[in-house]
């Protein structure tokens, strides 16, 4: 969670600076990138541990405060590159940065599923060759057994 925050600091420092320096949001577009991306995993962390095992059977702990406060701190951040955006960007910046979020959200969440999905068949595909491997070598013992049994070793 620290690393997140931090990455999301270290973002969002670069973005002010930009904007204070008269230069496009757009040329700190890598900055902005990463201050979305240590937002979201946080939140994912955080949707993460409350679905665990663990959480369910532990209950909270006391890092929920820190998350939130981390959340709080980059929902503070964001407003105030909204802001920016609204003020030094081109008209309708922060309208397609937002459109821009869902679409990556979007790509993102369909990458993991294909990410899963290819796992999963990688999965399969190795239990079915274990399987084949497995009875491949019951039918050597099987033969090897029948050729013993009638001396024909």
């Amino acid at each position: 969670m620290l690393a997140e925050l931090a990455a999301a600091n270290a973002a969002f420092a670069v973005i002010k600076q930009t904007v204070q320096n008269g230069r496009d949001l757009m040329s700190a577009g890598k900055a902005i990138g990463s201050l979305v991306e240590a937002e979201d995993k946080l939140r994912n962390r955080g949707i993460k541990k409350k679905n665990s095992f663990w959480f369910k059977v532990g209950g909270k702990e006391g890092s929920d405060l820190e998350e939130f406060m981390a959340l709080e701190e980059i929902k503070r951040q964001k407003a105030e590159l909204e802001s920016a955006m609204r003020l030094y960007g081109r008209a309708g910046l922060y309208d397609d940065w937002v459109r821009f979020q869902v679409q990556a959200r979007k790509d993102r969440a369909a990458a993991e599923e294909q990410r899963e999905e290819n796992m999963q068949k990688l999965l399969e595909a190795l239990a079915v060759g274990a399987f084949c491997v497995l009875g491949l070598a019951i039918l050597v013992a099987v033969i090897y057994l029948a050729m013993d049994t009638r001396g024909m070793l």
